[in-house]
């Protein structure tokens, strides 16, 4: 690729038909809104695709996208670049405290023998927030003999998985955890060159990570969770498509388990879902005799 080739890309832009036929498509098939003003933020997010697949205007792209052999090789890269991947360690720390004090304590107390308490981080871009829950869980399990658990960890995005599956992060990245559980639950590079830290085994092997999108959560294989962490995902979403996606994240709750939103957000007609609010953000599905009303 010649350098007059990439300064073409790099010059191209986005007409406003070609915005609309990609932003109706990423709606359609993911949920995510995408109003005219984000028109700049997909151009240039979307300029590297096209300098990898050696294509030189928007339309082009488009077309391959929509292609069949676009739609298998390029789909996945395409949503990558698009979606937002913002997270942190220990991110709105008050709902790990209400994890631990309350959710982990009433469910101990009702636990059967050999049962696990497993829990879904729906949208969990690059790890930071299932790493976050495995260490609030292992800690409880420290003084808990017989708890035991498990964590699911969905992403739409390819590369945040990979990213997150590796569990490997800047030390500044860290700086929010407590030195008592950094010494617990992280390791140091041997190279005091690389400033980075690796999670430890015991927390990677209580996480499952899977490609999921969230406009097709009746797909997901798991079923009667304890708890569903879906922070900072729904605000992509409008309204309409919210309401699907909750009832069906609720659909995948066992009674009495919880679903837990981020503080930007909030459920509209609650009294259509089988959901009572706990606390701002917190929410518990209602048990049998309430759940056998609303499916009437």
């Amino acid at each position: 690729m010649t350098i007059e080739h990439v300064n073409k890309i790099f010059q191209t832009e986005m007409t406003d038909n070609e915005f609309a036929r990609l932003s109706s498509f990423i709606f359609q098939e993911y949920g995510i809104k995408m109003p005219l003003q984000k028109k700049l933020l997909l151009q240039g997010r979307l300029r590297s695709r096209l300098k990898a697949r050696n294509i030189d205007n928007f339309g082009d792209y488009i077309d391959f996208l929509f292609s069949n052999q676009g739609k298998q090789i390029e789909l996945v890269n395409m949503i990558d670049v698009v979606t937002t991947n913002k997270t942190d360690f220990f991110r709105e720390p008050d709902h790990f405290e209400f994890l631990y004090e309350h959710i982990l304590t009433e469910k101990f107390a009702q636990q059967k023998p050999n049962e696990i308490f497993r829990v879904w981080s729906a949208g969990c871009s690059s790890g930071e927030e299932p790493y976050t829950i495995a260490i609030t869980l292992c800690e409880f399990k420290a003084l808990h003999p017989g708890f035991d658990y498990h964590i699911f960890a969905t992403d739409i995005s390819s590369r945040m998985l990979e990213f997150a599956s590796q569990a490997v992060y800047p030390e500044n990245k860290v700086a929010v955890i407590p030195l008592s559980l950094k010494k617990n639950y992280l390791l140091k590079n041997k190279n005091q060159t690389k400033k980075e830290v690796r999670i430890v085994a015991a927390l990677r092997s209580k996480i499952t990570f899977e490609r999921h999108n969230l406009m097709e959560v009746e797909k997901f294989k798991h079923h009667d969770l304890d708890v569903i962490f879906c922070r900072n995902t729904l605000i992509y979403f409008e309204r309409n498509t919210q309401l699907i996606v909750i009832g069906n994240l609720v659909n995948k709750l066992k009674p009495g388990g919880y679903l837990i939103i981020g503080h930007s957000e909030s459920i509209l007609k609650e009294g259509i879902l089988p959901l009572e609010r706990i606390k701002p953000t917190v929410y518990r599905k209602i048990y049998q005799n309430k759940q056998q009303r609303y499916e009437k």
